[in-house]
């Protein structure tokens, strides 16, 4: 048997699909995420599974790796070569104050302190004239300062290399030689756009993930060699598609949203075969909660995006689906603050200790400990009951934790507790899809939300009710779905330039040449990392209206003329701001290419496990608020419901992985490729 593998490693779980194309058959399983050595999770899966590392072929992988680094402030130590009087770049920044009502903000403290920015002499000017030659004298005594501090990764950025990377390039082959045990890294080798702080933040952050992202990858390698597999090894990259090793390592920051990015393929694909133009993508794990928008079958890949926030944190200029994190997982732990008032994550317990229900020394009561609690899990099934879980620890948590400070006692007490901490959840997590749908001018009302993750179907019927969408779409093994996802994602290159000047016919020709040149790059370069030639390409413009500071993305694929240019531009400004300007004039600053190499692909119609024969009709008490209290709810095994299989609510889907709750008033039914589509205030 020769299996394609996807892995996604996440907060608390490490899931995988293998799927062997000749039988066209499919295994799933789970593991705790170790934090230790992320590999040893991995191998877990493995070994679970019963499918050896030499029977894989090709390995999809996703991991957080990059974006708990830099969140956590647990990357290399790192220096940065600047041009002469540039060094205060990252701390002086956009020079704005994002959130000019908080008397006490501060922003996030830059990645690279400032004793460890270090200038050298040259300079371009904005014509792409050289000004100042490269110092090499200067560079060759600086890799000996930089020798005697200790770095581990150094990143180069000068001004206005974006027109002319001949001084990075040059500065770069330098510090190679001189520093050969460090990581270099330059910041027109992740973006070739003007803006100054967006590039060197990218190229900063770059340098700080690299080392630790080269060694996982070159460990991850060669434990799976070891153990006997010489197929080959993907990364998933923030755009939506595959990345080559090589690539990865040179691009690490290219992973920054790499665990979640899989499952919002997966929804495009499954919402493309089922018939569903628009949905919502929302995937809740064990630690977070994530979720984007995909329209007509394709997701929105920003240019820019912001760890840990744009409000503190700091710009990343490297293509990211368009996707919402927020800290509201089943792990998310439940807690006072100084004033008593009950607050849900964002810090979560992880896959150690984990939830208080897990037994393995648990203290704080999270979200999957209420789940628990008022019968929505049932302790003996949890991951197709591999892992037991222990109720009335998870009821003495919540009682002792959060009840009984709050002066809520008894039974009646705990249940009410427990349904807050999910009432917060829900809260938390609708706030996340109105600002992928609502702020970008769109009304969550016109989509479909698909629900995924461990603790997704648990909570969609609440979510939905709580937006006012009509349908939730629960696809087959939506806790291992993230994976799914990477087995449908093809190799993906982004690559930009920028491009100034009014919309013009002159403009627009320039355009065309500009596009044919990238297209040219970026096929030549899928053809050597991925061996394929079957290429396809999509073409953005970030336009604005002359005098005006933000640009929007405007598809232009296609368009070859300015009328048809204004009409995109005019037709997505008027969506996002709800008005536009007939006479005002339009400019570009911005060119984006995207490329893609088709890969085989598994038929997603033989994803799901096989059916099995209906066990005995189960039934428990579950806790419906709006119904009034603890209702005696059927219980269902998933695998066992056959297409066209249809019910009311209440009622409990259990599965591997996951548990869907159906709410009273609603009604399911099983489609035609086993999804369960619940149809919210249906009679």
């Amino acid at each position: 048997m020769a299996y394609v593998v996807a892995v996604d490693i996440g907060g608390t779980f490490t899931d995988l699909v293998a799927f062997d194309h000749e039988r066209q058959s499919v295994l799933y399983t789970k593991s705790p995420t170790t934090y230790g050595n992320f590999v040893d999770g991995i191998l877990d899966c493995f070994a679970k599974a019963k499918v050896a590392p030499a029977s894989a072929t090709f390995l999809n992988h996703g991991t957080t790796l990059v974006i708990n680094s830099l969140i956590q402030r647990k990357g290399a130590k790192t220096a940065l070569v600047t041009t002469e009087g540039f060094r205060d770049v990252l701390e002086i920044a956009r020079g704005n104050r994002p959130d000019p009502f908080d008397l006490y903000y501060h922003r996030d403290e830059a990645l690279i302190p400032r004793d460890l920015r270090l200038e050298v002499a040259e300079r371009i000017d904005a014509g792409n004239r050289v000004v100042t030659p490269l110092d090499e004298g200067a560079l060759e005594k600086l890799a000996g300062e930089l020798r005697g501090l200790g770095v581990e990764a150094v990143g180069i950025f000068f001004m206005n290399s974006y027109l002319n990377p001949v001084h990075e390039d040059r500065a770069a082959e330098i510090l190679r030689r001189l520093l050969p045990e460090a990581y270099v890294t330059v910041s027109t080798e992740l973006t070739r756009e003007w803006y100054e702080y967006e590039r060197c933040a990218t190229v900063a952050a770059n340098a700080y993930v690299g080392p630790q992202v080269n060694t996982y990858i070159r460990r991850l390698e060669a434990e799976m060699q070891g153990k006997g597999f010489d197929g080959s090894l993907f990364m998933m990259g923030s755009n939506g598609g595959l990345l080559s090793v090589e690539r990865t390592c040179r691009q690490p920051i290219a992973l920054v949203e790499s665990g979640p990015i899989g499952g919002c393929i997966g929804a495009g694909a499954y919402a493309e075969a089922l018939g569903f133009e628009n949905v919502v993508a929302f995937d809740m794990g064990g630690t977070t909660a994530k979720c984007a928008l995909v329209e007509n079958g394709r997701f929105s890949v920003e240019s820019v995006y912001y760890a840990n926030g744009y409000i503190k944190g700091f710009p990343i200029k490297s293509p990211v689906i368009d996707i919402v994190e927020v800290g509201s997982g089943g792990g998310s732990i439940a807690w006072l603050d100084d004033q008593k008032r009950l607050h849900v994550g964002p810090e979560s317990a992880g896959s150690t200790p984990g939830p208080v229900c897990y037994g393995r020394g648990g203290e704080a009561p999270t979200v999957t400990d209420a789940n628990l609690v008022l019968g929505r899990l049932n302790p003996a099934h949890f991951l197709g009951g591999e892992l037991g879980l222990d109720t009335e620890a998870a009821r003495r948590a919540i009682a002792g934790k959060i009840a009984g400070p709050l002066g809520f006692d008894g039974e009646d007490g705990l249940i009410r507790m427990a349904e807050g901490i999910l009432s917060i959840a829900t809260v938390i997590m609708a706030g996340a899809i109105r600002r992928v749908s609502v702020e970008h001018g769109l009304d969550p009302r016109d989509f479909a939300l698909f629900a995924y993750g461990g603790g997704g179907p648990l909570h969609a019927s609440a979510l939905a009710r709580e937006l006012s969408i009509p349908t939730v779409i629960i696809p087959p093994e939506p806790g291992n779905f993230s994976a799914i996802g990477m087995l449908l994602a093809d190799a993906r290159l982004d690559a930009s330039v920028t491009f100034t000047g009014t919309l013009g016919p002159d403009t627009v020709a320039s355009i065309r040449g500009r596009f044919e040149v990238m297209e040219k790059e970026a096929a030549a370069a899928l053809a050597a990392e991925f061996g394929t030639t079957d290429i396809s390409f999509e073409h953005h413009a970030e336009m604005r209206y002359r005098g005006q500071r933000h640009n929007i993305k405007v598809p232009v694929t296609g368009l070859a003329d300015v009328a048809a240019i204004r009409a995109a531009f005019q037709h997505d400004y008027r969506r996002r701001y709800g008005h536009a300007d007939d006479k005002a004039q339009a400019e570009f600053q911005a060119l984006h290419l995207s490329a893609f190499a088709r890969r085989q692909r598994p038929d997603i119609a033989r994803l799901p496990r096989r059916a099995v024969a209906a066990g005995p009709q189960a039934t428990r008490p579950v806790y419906f608020g709006a119904a009034g209290g603890m209702v005696e709810t059927r219980v269902y095994e998933r695998d066992s419901l056959p297409a066209g299989f249809a019910a009311e609510g209440p009622a409990v889907i259990e599965e591997y992985g996951s548990t869907t709750i159906v709410a009273p008033g609603d009604r399911f039914e099983v489609g035609k490729m086993r999804e369960i589509r619940i149809h919210c205030g249906a009679k």
